[in-house]
């Protein structure tokens, strides 16, 4: 096989684990009936993967450290607007929801330049401890605010989302 074939390959495998990725935490958020699911975390951690392959290889070029870093800036400022279309604001009760789901945006976006740099340990960490933190952080918070506090979870802090 050729280095070049062999590169090309290696671009495929890094978009799809940074697809998988996003997807692993989407359907958390579908099995939660969240407003971004599967399909749109998927597609964000894509997306990063896709812009910091590109923003650090072109024909062959590799760019240096700061180029990759500018990239990776405008990425997480960029993914702000799509996390804060997802929070929202209960006027009758002043609460705001999304949070948690505007958050797996943003993770989704880090998961997906993670991959698209071919870190790997640190995607598949970071998708098991992100799942881990969605499936059981908020069994864990109520049980910690039941210990520490005497009482239940307050509902109308809203912050969950």
């Amino acid at each position: 096989m050729s280095t070049e074939h062999a590169g090309q390959i290696e671009i495929v495998l890094r978009l799809l684990v940074a697809t998988i990725a996003g997807m692993a935490v989407g359907l958390n958020r579908d099995i939660h009936n969240k407003p971004i699911g599967m399909r749109t975390l998927g597609l964000v951690a894509l997306g990063s993967a896709l812009v910091i392959l590109s923003g650090s290889v072109y024909e062959g070029l590799h760019f240096g450290q700061d180029a990759v870093s500018r990239v990776i800036q405008g990425i997480l400022t960029g993914l702000g607007f799509l996390g804060a279309g997802v929070i929202l604001r209960d006027e009758n009760r002043m609460q705001v929801r999304g949070l948690t789901t505007a958050a797996t945006v943003w993770i989704a976006a880090a998961l997906g330049l993670t991959a698209g740099l071919g870190a790997w340990f640190i995607t598949f960490a970071g998708t098991a401890v992100t799942l881990f933190l969605l499936t059981l952080g908020k069994p864990i918070e109520d049980r910690l605010m039941r210990l520490l506090s005497g009482k239940g979870r307050p509902e109308q802090d809203g912050l969950e989302g």
